[in-house]
């Protein structure tokens, strides 16, 4: 059996067309299941967890905030997560090889396989895809704040309003305990996965089963030629310019010169200074079969 859970907005409009359609997909593949909305993340938390006391598969239908929310209810339990995108950017599907289209995601979940995942986890929070702060703070605030664009074209809006205004940072970064590093610039990331933003694959070589972080550190360059090397991120090719490094590492310490939150699965979760840890394994999870 599975527990659908979606957000309320799925009552109606394009939402409420997609649970349908989502609903008959999974109805013609002889899929049992229910439909449970949520309030708010926690919610979806709780009914994830009754889920899994129920013997059932939490299956989220909506963005990475929502699956996050599912997954860390359901870590290092025998609770599984399904996957169904629904959301603006659904970067972890993209990474796990999950169709971007809620019915062709149907299909996963019919003959998929369950793996252990790893989570990224800051204080009692966790998160499924990538920690990053600096420039991404304000990047993320301006995506979530506006309502003139729509779809994950909301984060590049995001990130074009924030160059404007944005003043180098000085970061100090730890790895594993190691020496302090410091780095002028844009953003740290701490990435459990490839991917955020709506498939900006900021740390492309990044494993969900490696029990690291990819840490990826952008330093200073102007802003113009910042701009001419934002599309690249697009594809994971930033990563070879000479202000782009990246480390690995199951533990990372970040603070900077001025306050940021950090942002993970598309929202705030802590204030600089953090840690910012791997949890190997951390999470069951349906993926498809030859992914």
């Amino acid at each position: 059996m599975l527990s659908l859970i979606v957000n309320p907005a799925a009552g109606g409009g394009r939402a409420g067309r997609v649970l349908e359609e989502v609903q008959s997909a999974l109805s013609a593949r002889g899929l049992e299941h229910h439909v449970e909305r949520t309030t708010s993340l926690e919610h979806a938390r709780e009914l994830a967890r009754s889920a899994a006391a129920s013997g059932e598969t939490a299956v989220a239908l909506g963005g990475d905030g929502l699956v996050g929310a599912v997954a860390d209810a359901l870590k290092h339990s025998d609770g599984v997560v399904g996957v169904l995108p629904g959301g603006r950017g659904n970067d972890f599907a993209r990474v796990l090889g999950i169709p971007l289209d809620p019915q062709a995601a149907c299909g996963v979940l019919a003959t998929g396989v369950v793996r252990e995942l790893d989570l990224g986890q800051v204080g009692p929070a966790t998160f499924i895809g990538i920690a990053s702060c600096g420039f991404d703070s304000d990047a993320n605030r301006v995506a979530n704040e506006t309502r003139l664009v729509r779809g994950n074209l909301v984060y590049a809006y995001g990130a074009l309003r924030t160059l404007a205004s944005w003043r180098p940072a000085r970061f100090e970064v730890r790895l594993d305990g190691g020496d302090v590093r410091q780095m002028r610039g844009y953003t740290v990331a701490a990435a459990n996965s490839k991917a955020y933003g709506g498939g900006m694959f900021m740390a492309p070589a990044a494993s969900l089963e490696d029990g690291l972080l990819d840490v990826v550190l952008v330093a200073d360059v102007p802003k113009l030629r910042f701009l001419r090397l934002l599309p690249t991120v697009f594809k994971g090719e930033h990563v070879q310019q000479p202000n782009v490094e990246v480390l690995r590492a199951s533990e990372v310490q970040i603070s900077a010169d001025r306050p940021f939150a950090l942002y993970a699965d598309g929202d705030p979760i802590a204030e600089l200074p953090v840690t910012v840890r791997c949890l190997p394994k951390a999470v069951r999870v349906i993926v498809p079969k030859d992914g």
